[in-house]
């Protein structure tokens, strides 16, 4: 259903500043660079089973008006795939809440990563100014049509047709960077092109079931770190996509006890802890009338499935849901921390997830045997 309001964009950028999601300078930004003209012609709507194509002008106007995603490409443009989107111009709440959490001030550069529509280079560069702004879009296709559609709208920002995850080299150092795409894990390239207390915002898609959007500040020796900041969902960088996981043996299937209701554990909150505890396994759900389903496995095939008021199944020689209940006692015990107690430390090693500081780190849990 749409959230479209009477009024079109301004009644749209009024809405979020009632909300809290704009100051006054960006309130004037938004107004003065409405949505419409960065959406294609061909779009699309995301409902939860499949993008559904916006067939009127009616109805393409009311979803650019309303505070929804609009999905601007399927399968990475190519004809008669399955119908996945591969990108979007993002919910408008989202993006401001992700420009408020990059803190841009007066002659700072920025970098963006994932130009997509050109729906957000252009805000900056209302912003910041076009020679400030930085823009990185892997597909030809859609750098293209925002390098079009950002000119025609009076805006020439600095934009190259790449790789985002390895930045800009050439032009940094950069004051802030900001990722409209979800990363599996945060690119060390990226906080090294950051000047000492430069900002990283980026949404973060984890394994276990949750994507949250994460605002990184740099100490001046290659380390970030900084707090998780709520829930986003966004398509992730192509390179950082999931790769397919092993068939799961059936044959193997053996009923589990069952002590947690799967939907205690469909909180970001218990996602961030039990995907730094349990490292590459994969959770996604399904909602029923009377409760949930979850889905769970990890890269080798072993998995588990439970329901709502039934028993669970683990399959394969790892005792995947006796792993996720313990995980979840844990976490029970820590007092059930919500996301913005966790947060995230970028070295050039790798990534660590802690709860409440820094040096709290959570260390992945062993894994458990099934038992005989």
């Amino acid at each position: 259903m749409s959230t479209a309001r009477l009024g079109g964009h301004a009644a749209l950028v009024e809405d979020l500043y009632g909300r809290g999601l704009l100051d006054e300078t960006w309130r004037a930004v938004w107004h003065a660079v409405p949505r419409e003209p960065f959406i294609p012609r061909q779009a699309w709507r995301q409902t939860p089973t499949a993008c559904e194509p916006l067939t009127t002008e009616a109805e393409r106007l009311a979803l650019i008006h309303s505070d929804e995603p609009v999905v601007i490409q399927i399968d990475d443009g190519e004809p008669d795939g399955p119908g996945i989107a591969t990108s979007s111009n993002s919910q408008p709440s989202m993006v401001a809440r992700m420009l408020r959490l990059l803190e841009v001030e007066s002659g700072q550069r920025v970098l963006e990563i994932g130009t997509a529509s050109g729906y957000v280079a252009a805000l900056l560069s209302r912003r910041l100014g076009d020679s400030a702004v930085y823009s990185v879009e892997i597909d030809p296709g859609l750098a293209h049509h925002a390098a079009a559609v950002l000119r025609a709208a009076g805006y020439r920002p600095n934009l190259a047709c790449a790789d985002g995850e390895w930045g800009w080299p050439d032009q940094a150092p950069f004051d802030r960077i900001i990722a409209t795409c979800a990363l599996r894990t945060v690119p060390h390239s990226l906080v090294q092109q950051l000047v000492p207390n430069g900002v990283l915002v980026a949404p973060v898609a984890r394994d276990f079931w949750s994507g949250a959007v994460v605002q990184l500040t740099t100490d001046g020796s290659g380390i970030a770190a900084g707090r998780f900041q709520g829930g986003a969902s966004y398509m992730p960088m192509r390179s950082h996509r999931s790769a397919d996981p092993l068939p799961v043996d059936q044959s193997s299937c053996r009923a589990a006890p069952t002590s947690v209701d799967p939907r205690e554990l469909l909180t970001l909150g218990f996602a961030l802890y039990a995907g730094a505890r349990l490292p590459a396994v994969r959770m996604v759900h399904a909602d029923r009338n009377d409760g949930a389903q979850v889905w769970l496995q990890d890269q080798d095939g072993c998995a588990a499935t439970a329901v709502t008021g039934e028993s669970s199944h683990e399959y394969g020689a790892r005792s995947l849901w006796r792993e996720v209940e313990r995980v979840h006692q844990e976490y029970i015990a820590l007092g059930s921390p919500e996301a913005r107690d966790f947060g995230l430390t970028v070295t050039a090693r790798g990534h660590q997830v802690w709860l409440h500081h820094p040096e709290r780190i959570i260390e992945p849990a062993p894994v458990r045997e099934p038992a005989q």
